[in-house]
């Protein structure tokens, strides 16, 4: 046996298959549903991208991947509706939890303001002077 350095997609997606079907033998049935990945999008007058969120619903969890507004538009309430809306779609997936991560340079203020808990930080990351955060929001049981 041995260890090749090598990155190809196909190789990344036949282990990320493996694993899923590992941890899909863990759990119980009523958690195993299909992924699904979600994104929500502002516009300008000129239909173009100046804001969005992404993320990935599975085992009743939304992962958000990434929030984004443009500069010239932030402190105007699109971040924080783009996060309402990613969390009623939450709701109608039946989601209990909401993560993400988020570095001290982008905007752990912004998710504790909106309900988020810290629940874990790696110091001096990805430089001595910053660090990253991990949050998550519990919502309301709804199953």
């Amino acid at each position: 046996m041995k260890i090749v350095q090598q990155w190809d997609q196909e190789n990344n997606d036949y282990i990320r298959q493996r694993l899923i079907e590992y941890n899909a033998s863990q759990l119980p049935d009523e958690v195993k549903h299909p992924v699904e990945h979600v994104s929500l999008i502002v516009r300008d007058d000129f239909n173009q991208i100046v804001g969005g969120v992404t993320g990935t619903v599975f085992w009743y969890t939304m992962h958000i991947h990434f929030l984004w507004v443009d500069e010239q538009l932030r402190g105007k309430g699109y971040g924080t509706q783009l996060m309402t809306r990613i969390e009623q779609l939450a709701i109608e997936h039946r989601c209990r939890l909401i993560q993400l991560d988020t570095f001290s340079f982008q905007a752990p203020d912004f998710y504790t303001k909106l309900g988020y808990e810290i629940f874990g930080v790696i110091e001096h990351h990805p430089t001595a002077n910053h660090q990253q955060y991990y949050l998550k929001k519990t919502l309301l049981n709804q199953n």
